[in-house]
């Protein structure tokens, strides 16, 4: 049998979403907290909770699905006019580039599964307003003194 590349991503994979997501702290200093599933150029698969209401941003490099596992709260794409609640069973669409924003958390914990294609960068998260979030307070991986993997 072939050794293989510990160091390779995966090339198939059977994942527990809902023990992952149990396993995410009950709190954080930043808005999110996540877990690559896979994390390929093609695409990548995160389970992420967030902590705190999320303002106004976009990603430059890829459209993001986010399937609702747990959690309610209210969310828009696009304008902010289009603020609506969302919760479990759910999933959000929005291409790169599209504004989108979670005002408000209602019920917690809220909990996405999140594909994005292709593969989103950890830092790819740019703030409409630049006073009201960086890469660093968006994301616990990003935040200093973290460890990514």
């Amino acid at each position: 049998m072939a050794k293989t590349d510990p160091e390779a991503p995966p090339t198939r994979g059977r994942f527990d979403v809902g023990a992952i997501a149990a396993a995410l702290p009950d709190t954080a200093a930043t808005m999110l907290v996540d877990t690559y599933l896979t994390d390929r150029p093609a695409a990548s698969a995160r389970v992420f909770r967030v902590y705190r209401p999320t303002p106004a941003h976009y990603h430059e490099g890829c459209d993001e699905y986010l399937y609702v596992l747990s959690g309610r709260g209210t969310f828009w794409i696009g304008d902010a006019a289009d603020e609506a609640e969302f919760g479990p069973g759910q999933l959000l669409f929005f291409e790169r580039g599209v504004v989108h924003a979670l005002p408000r958390l209602i019920e917690e914990p809220v909990v996405f599964l999140s594909v994005d294609t292709p593969r989103r960068a950890p830092t790819d998260v740019i703030f409409v307003d630049p006073a009201t979030g960086t890469p660093e307070a968006f994301m616990a991986r990003n935040a200093p003194g973290s460890d990514p993997a």
